[in-house]
């Protein structure tokens, strides 16, 4: 349930389209559904403005699918992260518009009624980035947001991410993935003036820590505007990436109200 289908069934029950007792079974599951593995949260995409998404790690395939088909009654967006291809072939038979995005990893029902808005850059500092980045990608243009992706422009060579500043300069909010050392948040941050998501991955060597050590590096970055997700969570970049590029475009709207 969001905002459009309660305030469709509202109008329809104005209108006396639709019964009290029948609009009380249609919101019985709010705010959630007990299913006694899990509490699939229906009232979430009015809360926050998207519904629950399933983590797929860690959970059996018949949990996962039960929550699905759970989460899919709505007819709004959903997703389902950290798939395998197992899984995914299973949860794509559940909806007719239901696409996995194997390198990221996701299973995803984008609104096609929505029309994407601001503008997301994610930035990767290599090509073993990608996958993180493109968890990312499909979580924020599922969210609503229109993203552009600028891949393997590291420091290693920085004549790359150079070439690109015009791009990273029409951002609302850019998205950095690095591993390694995980210097590149910092030197975009010294680039543009635009709110920077950074997100630190597992690939690298031995003293990469798988992560830790490129996630010390950008909390510890000295350019500002820079906030951190946890290592490897593109999902997490994603969704605080559209929240910021919404939020901005939000504030826009309001300025020409006024």
């Amino acid at each position: 349930m969001n905002q459009k289908h309660l305030r469709q069934l509202l109008k329809e029950v104005q209108a006396g389209n639709v019964s009290i007792p029948k609009a009380l079974s249609r919101l019985r599951t709010l705010p959630y559904e007990d299913l006694g593995f899990a509490s699939v949260d229906h009232h979430r995409a009015l809360r926050q403005g998207f519904p629950e998404v399933i983590l797929c790690e860690g959970k059996t395939s018949a949990q996962i699918l039960a929550i699905a088909k759970k989460l899919l009654k709505s007819n709004g967006p959903f997703l389902a992260t950290r798939t395998d291809p197992a899984i995914a072939k299973r949860l794509t038979r559940l909806h007719r518009r239901a696409i996995y995005h194997q390198m990221a990893r996701i299973v995803a029902v984008a609104d096609s009624t929505r029309k994407p808005e601001g503008l997301i850059v994610i930035v990767t500092a290599g090509t073993s980035d990608i996958p993180v980045a493109e968890e990312a990608r499909v979580t924020s243009e599922v969210m609503g947001s229109h993203v552009t992706t600028l891949y393997d422009v590291g420091v290693a060579g920085i004549h790359r991410l150079l070439d690109k500043q015009a791009i990273l300069h029409q951002a609302n909010v850019v998205i950095v993935v690095a591993g390694m050392d995980g210097v590149l948040p910092s030197v975009v941050g010294g680039l543009i003036d635009r709110p920077i998501v950074a997100v630190p991955t597992s690939q690298g060597y031995g003293a990469n820590f798988g992560g830790l050590a490129p996630l010390l590096t950008m909390l510890n970055a000295c350019s500002s505007g820079i906030g951190v997700v946890n290592i490897d969570n593109g999902f997490g970049a994603g969704c605080l990436a559209h929240r910021i590029n919404a939020g901005m475009g939000s504030l826009q709207k309001s300025k020409k109200i006024r």
